[in-house]
């Protein structure tokens, strides 16, 4: 194992590297998308449940089957790595929204309306209060959705552009164990970097909930 990474460094740095920006890149954009268009469902009713429904089927099509498709759709090359950060993008939207809604909707109605009484405009009281108040479910939903995008970038080494998966398909042409088991571990250790920040950033920003566990 030492002998194989000491002789695949570059290889393996270069995989790592891909993984991590086809895994966090959609993760920033459906984050942008899902804000707004989480926001817009609780702010309208009526569309609360086909935001959801749409979502819902979204992230129900197979991961596989969207990156081959996708191509046909947008225009671009089958081994583009923008096929994988599109589709990523779509699932985290399609994760996040919900989250995203029912958080916002869980915000008791005797805070917004204490804020909005104190002179809050709905945008002011959406980034000082709202927000604020659900940011640990939204950070719950944001956790699965960085996690699941990690998991989900080797799917594309079967189509040639899949960060780490690239080690599992050389691993299995090869009939070699060792850039398989470097690619779990890294995987494994990318999920757990990644997951752990954004429970210390949850920590961060709402340390009121921390003082509330205590008491």
């Amino acid at each position: 194992m030492i002998d194989y990474v000491r002789n695949n460094v570059e290889l393996i740095l270069a995989a790592f590297g891909q993984h991590i920006a086809l895994a966090l890149i959609p993760v920033v954009i459906g984050v942008l998308v899902a804000l707004p268009l989480g926001y817009l469902a609780v702010r309208r009713e009526w569309l609360y449940q086909p935001l959801v429904t749409i979502t819902g089927v979204l992230y129900s099509i197979p991961s596989l089957a969207l990156f081959v498709v996708l191509p046909v759709i947008i225009g671009t090359k089958v081994l583009s790595p923008l096929n994988i950060v599109v589709a990523l993008a779509i699932y985290t939207v399609a994760l996040l929204v919900r989250s995203v809604a029912d958080a916002l909707r869980s915000v008791d109605r005797n805070v917004t309306q204490a804020a909005t009484a104190m002179g809050y405009r709905p945008l002011k009281r959406l980034f000082g209060v709202d927000l604020p108040i659900a940011l640990p479910v939204m950070l719950a939903g944001l956790r699965v959705a960085t996690v699941s995008n990690i998991s989900l970038v080797s799917v594309g080494a079967i189509i040639g552009v899949g960060g780490l998966g690239s080690l599992f398909t050389r691993g299995l042409q090869l009939r070699f164990a060792e850039p398989i088991i470097v690619g779990i571990v890294l995987s494994v250790l990318l999920a757990a970097v990644c997951d752990s920040l954004i429970v210390l950033a949850q920590r961060y920003f709402t340390p009121w909930a921390r003082v509330g566990a205590r008491t």
